[in-house]
């Protein structure tokens, strides 16, 4: 696979007419564009279809999160909008999960549209041990994301979101099909609000199937040969998965 098709880039900005350039700027150099809360919450659907009209693919991160009647009715018009991958929060259960699951299939198969892929959030990179027991959650981080990503699996999900140092521990239990998308994705130290971060050669070594791209990227001063290297540690991380 092109090095370039395992990149999400994260178009963590406000205003469509960002957005717009960013897309323009990289959408030969990327495989996806995520839309999260903030572009999606200021510019609605107009961002996304922007991106369909410049060929490209969009990865719709606003993690659905609440009964599964409302959830399904979400990710129903989520799929009318044309979006290829969006995701859920595996902490809404495995009914909501699996019910979300259903009505994309059966709403794209009604339309003739291609489904889109569905994926569970395990437990965000913000998130360490410690911010868990104050949620009174008295189990690890690597345990409950094991729980979920099981979970997430049993409702027929296509794969997860989770953070780098779980990536391996899916692969096994979750098996070689299974998608993660793999965010707090970094080149160098700086962690943000991400308490767990990894590299994209790591990421791709231990088995993730994207990596998200976004500040590291788009704050760097020479993105364009910054994103050299990491095709270069994509295909370095490739082959020795292949070994």
């Amino acid at each position: 696979m092109n090095p370039k098709e395992h990149i999400i880039l994260a178009l963590d900005v406000e205003h469509f007419e960002d957005a717009r350039r960013l897309v323009l700027e990289f959408k030969d150099y990327v495989g996806m564009f995520k839309v999260g809360k903030q572009l999606f919450t200021h510019c609605g659907p107009k961002i996304i279809d922007f991106i369909n009209m410049k060929d490209s693919r969009v990865f719709l991160d606003l993690k659905y999160h609440d009964i599964p009647n409302t959830v399904s009715k979400a990710v129903i018009e989520a799929a009318k909008l044309g979006v290829d991958m969006l995701n859920v929060h595996a902490s809404g259960g495995l009914t909501m999960m699996r019910e979300s699951r259903l009505a994309l299939a059966n709403i794209t198969k009604k339309l003739q549209i291609p489904r889109p892929k569905i994926i569970g959030v395990t437990v965000l990179t913000s998130i360490d041990n410690e911010e868990l027991k104050t949620m009174g959650i008295n189990i690890t981080v690597k345990e409950l994301t094991k729980n979920l990503a099981l979970l997430s699996k049993e409702a027929g999900l296509d794969g997860v979101v989770a953070s780098g140092e779980d990536i391996e521990m899916i692969r096994e239990v979750c098996g070689k099909d299974f998608l993660i998308v793999t965010p707090g994705v970094r080149t160098d130290e700086k962690k943000d609000d991400q308490r767990r971060i990894i590299t994209p050669k790591d990421a791709i070594e231990k088995g993730a199937t994207y990596i998200v791209l976004g500040r590291t990227l788009l704050e760097s001063p020479e993105p364009f040969i910054l994103l050299e290297g990491i095709y270069k540690d994509i295909m370095n991380a490739l082959s020795y998965r292949q070994n």
